[in-house]
This record gives structure tokens, C-alpha cells and sequence, in this order.
């Protein structure tokens, strides 16, 4: 069964070849300005999912390792992709709230927790990653 979402106004929609059975926050400053708070995305491989309405995505170039899609029309954060060459270039991180149908998916881990304002926890235990453990895991291999 085909996974589908999309922007608010739906001139960008997805398809995935199959839904997500867990989710992660990313509590880093890019991460929280682009979605106006925590940032929860499902990883998808490269070619995992499949766009229409694609002229109307906006691609801003927001680190030396990351880009991040927004529809050009409504301005829904959509997803953030990793540039940098290693294991993980090309991996879409798509925002959990642009499902048609988020149910089952679990938050799972954190990233940058370091970076995590004060004023908010997720309930139940999550694998946490800081700062330093997330470029290391996305550095080159030499």
C-alpha cells in the first residue's frame, strides 16, 4: 500500500513505496527555525520517494552538509537532504507532519540534544545523539 503526503496547499505531493515505522527529532537551530520548532523526519533513502508538483519545490541550501525543500507556494518545510558526500548523501529526512496519515510511526531517537532548549521533553526513552555524534556519523570514512 502506497504512503502519501504532501504540502498544506497540495501543489507538492510524495508517494513512498512504504511507510515509516519510526520517526526523529532534530533539536538543532537550523532544524528548528526551518520548522518553526522541533524538527520530526522520517529517513528515506535516496529514490524512496516519489514527487509530483516538483517545480514547486524550493531547495534552500542551508549548511555545508544539508539541503532543505520547501513548497514555493504554501511554504511547508517538506524535508531536509545531506548533501555531504559519505554514507549519507542523498538520504531525505521528510517532515513527519506532511503524512496524509502519521499513526504508528514512533519517535525513536533525538539529535543534538545538546542544542535542545529547556523548555520541552519528549515522554518515553529515545537513542540521543549530540552535535559531535551526528557529524561523525555523517563524516567521510577516510
Amino acid at each position: 500500500m502506497a504512503v502519501t503526503g504532501g504540502c498544506l496547499c497540495g501543489t507538492v505531493r510524495y508517494e513512498l513505496a512504504e511507510k515509516p515505522r519510526e520517526t526523529g527529532a532534530c533539536h538543532c537551530g537550523m532544524c528548528r527555525k526551518f520548522s518553526g520548532g522541533v524538527y520530526l523526519g522520517m529517513q528515506v533513502a535516496p529514490g524512496g520517494a516519489q514527487f509530483s508538483g516538483e517545480e514547486n519545490i524550493g531547495v534552500f541550501q542551508s549548511s555545508d552538509w544539508a539541503e532543505r525543500g520547501f513548497c514555493k507556494s504554501c511554504g511547508s518545510s517538506l524535508f531536509y537532504r545531506v548533501t555531504m558526500p559519505g554514507p549519507g548523501q542523498g538520504v531525505l529526512h521528510i517532515g513527519l507532519g506532511t503524512l496524509d496519515d502519521p499513526d504508528g510511526v514512533l519517535l525513536t531517537g533525538e539529535i543534538f540534544v545538546d542544542r535542545k532548549p529547556d523548555g520541552y521533553a519528549f515522554q518515553g526513552e529515545t537513542h540521543k545523539m549530540t552535535e559531535a555524534e551526528v557529524f561523525a556519523m555523517y563524516a567521510p570514512s577516510a
